[in-house]
């Protein structure tokens, strides 16, 4: 039995403390709310993220982060993107042993345009980390939470690494494998928010299924392209923090960056839609940091180029995709050429 500190105690910390607890690892969540942490240790619920679940007898909620990374001896971080710095600041002050560090957030930092590891990397000395490893997959918080059957991905730069957060994981209803891409882990992970958004967006305007499918398969060439350029594994992208992931995100209402473009479809502010939510959607940020992204990286970028432009200089989102329908003609999978490589010894079956 391992000690695992959680940090971040929203709906998707809280899942993965599950799936913690049922495989007996004490589960030591925090987050910042002492009412959120007395009703989880009290009640065993989490009811403002995920109503009506009961929460395992091995998990504990914290308020203290002292208390909370006492002992511990791997760290999975659960906080959005934007809050990253701040939370490996002060593990940073508090810890003084190396241990373990996983993610499970899905972005990229504007303007640094630094993948969530490299943020670890840059934050936490490295005599104080064994080593860095991003979860990441199809999987929404309240399947997950009710045990129904998941596949995700474990991915570090070192395969010892990637192999133990897959065993402290890996049960009869949530299956890990292995990748060594972290980058397109990563990349996969963070850009399939930007097209969930244009997703929900379609389904806001009132378009069919034939938009949606365009926009999803357009927009894995676009992750994939902008995702080979930083030295990515192709293949990665027909995996499961590439294709899966795209899959789930675009098609289903538990996505909090489908329904933010659902709703911005239907002629919402920004701020209306953020304030509806009450909650962080990941894919807003991120579209900034892409569209600096490609442009540092000369990637053509479509929609992402295009939504960027609606979230942050209010262009009409039906214009965005009248221009994106009118662009020159195109051969479709020219921009796809993988040349030279041999990526398939890479992947696990």
């Amino acid at each position: 039995m391992a000690t695992i500190t959680v940090l971040g105690s929203g709906s998707w910390g809280t899942a993965l403390s599950v799936v913690l607890a049922d495989n007996g690892h004490h589960v030591k969540l925090w987050g910042r709310s002492e009412e959120a942490a007395e009703e989880m240790n009290t009640r065993k619920t989490n009811e403002n993220y995920l109503p009506g679940v009961t929460l395992p007898e091995g998990i504990q909620a914290y308020t203290s982060m002292e208390e909370a990374l006492s002992g511990c001896e791997t760290i999975l971080y659960v906080v959005p993107t934007k809050a990253m710095r701040g939370v490996l600041k002060s593990v940073t002050s508090i810890i003084n042993e190396p241990v373990t560090m996983v993610h499970a957030s899905k972005g990229i930092e504007p303007n640094t345009l630094m993948r969530v590891s490299e943020i670890i990397e840059e934050e936490v000395p490295e005599s104080l980390r064994k080593s860095v490893v991003v979860l990441s997959g199809p999987s929404h918080a309240e399947e997950v939470s009710l045990r129904q059957p998941t596949t995700v991905t474990s991915s570090s730069v070192t395969i010892d690494a990637a192999e133990y957060i897959q065993d402290l994981f890996m049960n009869q209803h949530f299956r890990v494998y292995t990748n060594p891409d972290l980058i397109g882990v990563e990349i996969g992970g963070s850009l399939k928010n930007i097209i969930a958004i244009g997703a929900g967006m379609t389904n806001g305007l009132g378009f069919g299924d034939n938009a949606k499918a365009a926009l999803m398969t357009r927009g894995l060439a676009e992750i994939a392209r902008l995702g080979m350029k930083m030295g990515a594994n192709p293949l990665t992208f027909a995996g499961l923090s590439g294709l899966g992931d795209l899959i789930v995100t675009c098609t289903s209402v538990h996505s909090r960056n489908w329904r933010a473009g659902n709703m911005i479809g239907k002629g919402k502010t920004i701020p209306e839609v953020l304030d509806e939510m009450g909650m962080v959607v990941e894919g807003i940020r991120t579209t900034k940091a892409a569209f600096q992204l490609a442009a540092q990286e000369n990637v053509e970028m479509p929609i992402t180029n295009g939504l960027y432009q609606v979230l942050f200089h209010e262009k009409e989102p039906k214009e965005a995709v009248e221009e994106l329908m009118g662009r020159v003609k195109k051969h479709e999978v020219e921009d796809l050429k993988l040349g030279d490589l041999d990526p398939l010894n890479d992947l696990e079956p």
